[in-house]
């Protein structure tokens, strides 16, 4: 390797994130389209789940921005990852952080941050990757007359003035939002400190205003505050696999970025599998046929000897059916190095891959690496117990772990499935719930949602059984039948009173169980302080011989189902059902002297 090729700098990876229809994929697409048309014959390189846009297409579209980017540029350009969306960046890991250089946080302008907004947010700082906004839609912004430029600075001079004002407070709106996730922001042409402040682009995926902006402050930034990490590295590659595929005719594939060092034909790799670490030898490396988009072409592809960081490239190779996507690659260039290698590639495995069996917890399966850390992460922050996550379809073992748990906590036995099916033959049982998702922040609220419906259905469930604490007044002059079953007028003092609740007096003695409660004439299910509504007694009682009008009768509640609702539903227990529970405990105590001990209310 020439001491020149050294000395220079190899290309940033950018990644695009943000809110579905934020205009992630229109943004991208922009882009590309641009660096093609913009490209001088033959300097594309083509990739492989990347685009590539050269230094001389930037140059071209800043050049009316040269005042304010005066920056001469060093790198080759800027490696783009094709796919949007933090679920194939989540894949984009590696030791201390992420392969990614900087990312786009599109944000679509007119809406400001949504829900994946924070979430991608969340994954930059966790990553430490640096990022800046791109406020896209421009166009919908009303008023906005569409420039025949690339320039955002440009356009906007066009603008009327009002149209100016209405897009400086939508910007300003995001800055508000930023500040709200710890992130002091401004629009881009008004910073003066790039190292504490993020930049706000505003920009139009489908006309192309601010994309001049957006790839000349990439390619600066990039370039003045990464110096030391893009150093074009002298050795053997060092990548991530972004995706396993098996292509008609040759196999199983694996698309992986390289970020570090040169991939030659022929090296031996080691990386990631389902069943531990793979080592293999390169038959293959594949890129597009020149002028081909990979995202169209997908067998159209050309071999090369070798390739250097940062680039996208499809590896073919023996053993490739069960590599796991989101694990590191590295080529071995001493075979003495393997076994260190492998631990590495383990340990990196195992870091995320979980199992807990005293855990009564969920059971996560995913397709990727990248993903199941990021839906960890996502489950953790929301306080889900977790029982096992890993990486492939569902097995046998997933649905015994995810009933084991069903036992011990209901709302927990489930299995959460991102991009990943049952394995052939295996059912799901009824009493399992399976939830499937392809996005994970959907995922996510989806468990979220059954947990809870699960869990207020077992607490309706569990009240409709107790008996619960409650004490009422017969209402004197409100006797409507005085023999069994006794239909009497009575006024709530405290508690819940409700039908199939066996009765008591004060003095501890049994008088029946309610059997229906009317409240002016209407059935219902319970009755509550300061309700006045008319009983029905059941069970050897009568008035004027067990009770009399005006007494005062309690619900007499079993020490299990008091000892049910204090531990599991405390937050149900209002101060009037305080009061009667002390009675009833007082009143019980006589009879039994270790009904109530150790209860603090």
């Amino acid at each position: 390797m020439t001491q020149q090729l050294q000395k220079k700098l190899r290309q940033p990876i950018v990644v695009v994130l943000g809110h579905v229809d934020h205009g992630k994929t229109t943004l991208l697409d922009k882009i590309r389209g641009t660096a093609v048309v913009k490209k001088e014959p033959g300097e594309m390189t083509q990739e492989v789940g990347a685009s590539f846009v050269p230094t001389s297409v930037i140059e071209k579209l800043a050049e009316p921005l040269k005042k304010i980017f005066p920056i001469k540029l060093e790198i080759p350009g800027l490696l783009f990852i094709d796919t949007p969306g933090h679920e194939l960046f989540s894949n984009l890991r590696k030791r201390g952080g992420s392969v990614a250089d900087i990312a786009i946080l599109v944000v679509d302008i007119t809406e400001g941050f949504q829900k994946q907004t924070i979430e991608s947010i969340e994954i930059l700082k966790n990553r430490k990757v640096p990022f800046l906004v791109a406020a896209n839609k421009i166009d919908k912004i009303p008023g906005w007359r569409v420039q025949n430029t690339y320039s955002f600075l440009e356009s906007f001079s066009k603008q009327r003035e009002d149209v100016k004002n209405y897009l400086d407070g939508l910007v300003y709106n995001l800055v508000s939002q930023l500040a709200e996730q710890g992130f002091s922001s401004e629009r881009f042409d008004r910073i003066k400190d790039f190292t504490k402040t993020v930049a706000i682009v505003p920009v139009s995926g489908k006309t192309g205003e601010g994309i001049a902006e957006l790839l000349a402050l990439l390619a600066g930034l990039t370039q003045n505050y990464m110096k030391n990490k893009l150093k074009f590295a002298e050795g053997p590659a060092k990548g991530v696999i972004l995706e396993v595929k098996e292509i008609q005719g040759l196999g199983h594939t694996i698309d992986v970025i390289i970020y570090e060092g040169v991939l030659k034909k022929n090296d031996i790799i080691a990386l990631g599998g389902i069943n531990g670490p793979i080592i293999t030898k390169v038959r293959s490396i594949l890129v597009p046929k020149p002028l081909q988009d990979i995202k169209v072409v997908k067998t159209d592809l050309t071999a090369i000897d070798e390739v250097y960081a940062a680039a996208g490239v499809k590896i073919y190779a023996p053993d490739l059916e069960n590599a796991l996507a989101g694990s590191p690659l590295f080529a071995v260039d001493d075979e003495s190095k393997i076994e260190e290698f492998k631990k590495i590639i383990q340990e990196e495995i195992s870091s995320v891959r979980y199992y807990n069996a005293s855990v009564a917890g969920v059971v996560v399966k995913a397709d990727s690496l990248g993903s199941l850390e990021a839906i960890i992460t996502a489950l953790q922050q929301k306080k889900i117990p977790i029982r096992l996550a890993d990486i492939g379809p569902i097995s046998k073992r997933d649905i015994t772990e995810a009933e084991l748990t069903s036992q011990e906590a209901k709302e927990y036995g489930l299995i959460a499935a991102f991009r990943v099916k049952p394995l052939p033959g295996i059912e799901i049982p009824t009493k399992i719930k399976l939830i499937y998702g392809e996005i994970i922040y959907q995922l996510i609220d989806d468990i979220e949602k059954y947990i809870i419906d699960v869990k207020e259905s077992e607490k309706r469930r569990t009240l409709d059984s107790l008996v619960l604490p409650g004490k009422f007044r017969i209402l004197p002059g409100y006797v409507f039948r005085r023999s069994d079953p006794v239909i009497v007028g009575v006024e709530v003092l405290g508690g819940i009173i409700k039908p199939k609740s066996p009765l008591i007096k004060k003095d501890g003695r049994k008088v029946g169980e309610i059997q229906q409660i009317q409240d002016n004439k209407k059935t219902v299910e319970k009755a509550t302080k300061g309700m006045e509504v008319a009983v029905s007694i059941k069970g050897n009682v009568m008035v004027g011989r067990q009770i009399e009008e005006g007494d005062v009768l309690y619900t007499d509640v079993p020490k299990e189902d008091l000892e049910i609702l204090l531990t599991k539903y405390k937050d149900i227990i209002t101060d009037d059902m305080k009061e009667v529970i002390k009675e009833i405990i007082n009143i019980k105590k006589s009879s039994d002297p270790t009904y109530g001990l150790g209860i603090t209310l």
